[in-house]
């Protein structure tokens, strides 16, 4: 058992606004400069859609992330082997162009027509778009980072059509969902994913691009990095961006000068819907070549939350301890309610499992609303619902097709959506018992596999939970470990554990290998 230790993330999408507050402010903080106009480290897309970039989740296209390798200890990178990689070193097939962020790159607006006494002269001063790159002025606007905002799948062009999570479905089922009467909507953000086992990591030929040892968080060193952009083709969730004008790749930090001061990142911070969840696991990296390499995408779900340790077995916590995890990290991983949700009640779920590189951001699939009351033929108010006069709807009632989310989730395993689903209306279901018949009904708790005490922790930490129960950000406090282990410098991609007075040695480890895992 090799425990790692990694900050991971839940999203609630039952509640998420569309507000873009998040997306501000990781602008103001980190991408606010020139070169870095196009990059949304944090971004919030409505769904149905082709996203940011165009169609991110098509992987028959961008070739990003693994594909499983039969009679291989682990997974093999969709976007090359090592030979494909050196013939097409300068040259990238698979990466994504600028019109795929920006229909002729990013873009600004003439302001100062706005105030030039010439241009006022005679007319009603108009601000021009103007290209951020080559200064041309009266250009195109095809596409932005919120262009399908609110759209429902829809816009001039019929992007819905291309959403990559209607790959199962007829066209007719597809047509259907996209016609005003049926057609649905649910915001997606998105930031990196910080992956247990990243593919631009994997695939970086310069070893720029690392995993943190003490909290996971996967970055980009900026004095290593050559600009060869397989990082961007790797990651099959496209948030690795290419500066322009500095020649260097870089991405989401996961705001860690924040969490080293105990701090969550701005977006986190930022969120007034308050959809954000942080929290330290514990896991076991020499599970995850195996399971990564899992034939049936199905079980992606299950296998990665069997990689999550559980920081109460005396079993782990003894080993943890041995490995130089600290106590104060064990604590954090006690009360994380990333473990909660993911873990114990199972009602949060990766992003594309299927990408197979163990993402350490989770969501909670959303819930259709409440029914109104709406006026009855016999003069009185009842809940128009399938089911009688019940106020819940059921799943069949959802408006949010399962296999859609499903397909966004679960890689296609509708049970572990529904159970998901089914633990949030249940708990929903126990409330309005308990408060507005009087009356405490466990029954529909039982049927979807949960206690009391579930559901009023569930509710504390959806519905009513505090700062500090939102995010728990660990310490590590290495100064005053009393652990042999030696000191971890740097992670998997660069040089390993690193004794004083010692020289730093190459990890022999899945993460260094780009063609096959654990080859």
């Amino acid at each position: 058992m090799l425990i790692k230790q990694q900050m991971a993330m839940v999203f609630n999408l039952d509640k998420c606004l569309g507000c873009n507050t998040c997306t501000i402010a990781c602008k103001n903080v980190w991408t606010n400069r020139e070169g870095a106009e196009y990059m949304f480290w944090n971004n919030v897309e409505t769904k149905p859609g082709i996203g940011y970039p165009k169609e991110w989740e098509n992987q028959n296209k961008y070739r990003g992330g693994w594909q499983y390798k039969a009679n291989s200890v682990g997974p093999a990178l969709r976007v090359s082997s090592k030979f494909w990689e050196m013939l097409n070193l300068f040259y990238n097939p698979v990466l994504p162009q600028m019109e795929d962020y920006y229909g002729k790159g990013p873009f600004t607006y003439t302001y100062e027509d706005l105030h030039s006494e010439e241009s006022t002269k005679y007319s009603q001063p108009v601000a021009r778009p103007k290209s951020m790159i080559t200064g041309e002025e009266d250009i195109d606007i095809e596409y932005a980072v919120n262009w399908e905002d609110n759209g429902a799948g829809y816009y001039e062009g019929g992007s819905g059509e291309l959403d990559h999570n209607f790959k199962d479905m007829t066209p007719e089922a597809k047509l259907a969902m996209l016609q005003f009467r049926d057609s649905f909507m649910m915001y997606l953000p998105r930031i990196c994913n910080h992956c247990l086992n990243p593919a631009c990591v994997a695939a970086c030929p310069s070893g720029a691009a690392y995993k943190r040892e003490e909290d996971g968080v996967v970055l980009i060193d900026q004095e290593r990095c050559r600009a060869w952009r397989y990082c961007i083709s790797g990651c099959p969730y496209k948030k690795v961006y290419y500066n322009w004008r500095t020649g260097k790749s870089e991405k989401c930090i996961l705001c860690f000068p924040r969490l080293e001061t105990g701090q969550p990142p701005a977006c986190f911070h930022a969120c007034p819907g308050r959809i954000r969840y942080m929290g330290p696991l514990l896991y076991d990296m020499d599970k995850i070549a195996e399971y990564a390499n899992t034939e049936n995408e199905q079980d992606l779900v299950k296998y990665q939350r069997d990689i999550i340790l559980d920081p109460n077995d005396p079993e782990v916590i003894k080993e943890a301890l041995e490995q130089g995890v600290t106590e104060d990290w064990l604590d954090a991983c006690r009360r994380s309610p990333v473990y909660k949700m993911v873990k114990e009640w199972e009602i949060a779920l990766p992003l594309h499992p299927e990408f197979r590189t163990m993402p350490s951001l989770f969501y909670i699939p959303p819930e259709s609303p409440v029914r109104t009351a709406v006026e009855g033929e016999n003069g009185r108010d009842h809940y128009d619902m399938i089911d009688g006069d019940n106020v819940l709807p059921s799943l069949e009632a959802f408006r949010i097709p399962i296999k859609f989310l499903a397909s966004m989730l679960s890689a296609g395993n509708e049970a572990e959506v529904e159970k998901a689903l089914q633990r949030q209306l249940a708990v929903r279901s126990f409330r309005r018992s308990e408060r507005v018949e009087g009356v405490a009904d466990v029954a529909p708790l039982e049927a979807a596999g949960l206690s009391v005490q579930d559901a009023r922790d569930m509710h504390r930490l959806l519905a009513l939970a505090h700062f500090h129960e939102r995010f728990v950000i660990a310490t590590s406090k290495r100064e005053k470990s009393t652990s042999t282990a030696p000191y971890i410098e740097r992670g998997y991609a660069g040089f390993d554990e690193l004794a004083p007075g010692k020289a730093p040695k190459r990890r022999e480890s899945f993460h260094g290998k780009r063609d096959v895992v654990g080859s």
